[in-house]
C-alpha cells in the first residue's frame, strides 16, 4: 500500500488507459499514485454489447473498492469526463478533487436531430465497411490541434484502432444520454473544468458555462491544443492539473 494520494484517469470514446501513458510517469514523479483504467470493452477487456453511465459508474466504483483507493482524486476526459459526473452524483463524499477535461454536462435528448446526426456521422464509415483503423488517422486529424506532439498523435491513432467495433458503437449511443445538468450545484468538492482552444467536441464556452453552475469550480483553457491536450501536450495538461490539485489538497481547500 501507499499513503500517496491515488489520481484515477478515466479515458474517452475512442480510447483507452493507454491514451494517458504520458501522465502515469510524470504524476508518479509528483508523488501521487496514478492509476489508469480501461473501461469496460475497451484495452484487454471483453467487448460489450451494452453500456451505461451507471454500469460504467459502477465498474469505476467496483475498481476503487478493491483496490482500496481512499477518496481519489478523479480525472475524465471526454467521456471520462461524463462518468467522473455520474460518479460525484453517486458518491458526493467519495473523492478529494476532480478534473473534468474537454467534456460537458449534457448531450441532450437522445431523440433529437442533433443527437442523431451525432450517431449517424460516427457510426457512417463503419456502415459502409470501413474499420477502426482505417478511421483513425481522420479521427486524429479531427480531434487533435495544430501543434501536437507527434508521438501523442502516433498513441492516439494506434490506440484508436484498437477500439473494438462493438464497443465504439453501444459507446457512441451511450453518449447521447448523458446529462448531469442537474447535479451540478451539488457537487461539493474542489472541480477544475479544463477546456483546450481549439477543441471542437467541447468548446470552451461549454466548459467555462459548466464551471459557473460547480460551486468554488476552477475554469482553465489550454492555448493551442484540441480535445486530446493530454496527449497534444502533456507538459501543459500536466501542469494545469498539478497547479490545481497544489490549491484542491491544501488543508485550506
Amino acid at each position: 500500500m501507499t499513503d500517496a494520494v491515488a489520481v484515477i484517469f478515466l479515458h474517452g470514446i475512442g480510447a483507452g488507459a493507454r491514451s494517458f501513458a504520458p501522465q502515469i510517469g510524470s504524476f508518479a514523479a509528483a508523488g501521487y499514485q496514478p492509476v489508469a483504467l480501461d473501461l469496460p470493452g475497451y484495452g484487454m477487456r471483453m467487448p460489450v454489447d451494452a453500456m451505461s453511465f451507471t454500469a460504467l459508474a459502477e465498474d469505476v466504483e467496483s475498481t476503487i473498492s478493491q483496490n482500496a483507493l481512499e477518496r481519489p482524486v478523479l480525472v475524465g476526459h471526454s467521456m471520462g469526463g461524463m462518468v467522473v459526473q455520474t460518479l460525484l452524483r453517486r458518491k458526493p463524499d467519495g473523492y478529494r478533487a476532480a478534473v473534468l477535461s474537454c467534456t460537458s454536462p449534457a448531450f441532450g435528448n437522445p431523440a433529437g436531430d442533433f443527437q442523431k446526426k451525432f450517431v449517424a456521422d460516427r457510426l457512417e464509415p463503419l456502415e459502409t465497411g470501413y474499420t477502426m483503423a482505417d478511421v483513425a488517422p481522420a479521427a486524429m486529424r479531427g480531434m487533435m490541434g495544430p501543434n501536437a506532439d507527434p508521438a501523442g498523435a502516433a498513441l492516439f491513432v494506434e490506440e484508436y484502432a484498437k477500439v473494438p467495433e462493438a464497443t465504439y458503437r453501444v459507446a457512441v449511443q451511450c453518449l447521447v444520454s448523458f446529462d448531469e445538468r442537474a447535479n451540478l450545484a451539488n457537487i461539493q468538492i474542489p472541480v477544475l473544468c479544463l477546456a483546450a482552444e481549439h477543441d471542437r467536441n467541447a468548446p470552451p464556452p461549454v466548459l467555462e458555462k459548466m464551471a459557473g453552475k460547480i460551486p468554488g469550480a476552477r475554469y482553465l483553457c489550454l492555448p493551442g491544443l484540441g480535445h486530446m491536450p493530454n496527449l497534444e501536450a502533456p507538459p501543459v495538461f500536466d501542469a494545469a492539473i498539478f497547479d490545481f490539485l497544489d490549491y484542491a489538497l491544501s488543508p485550506s481547500a
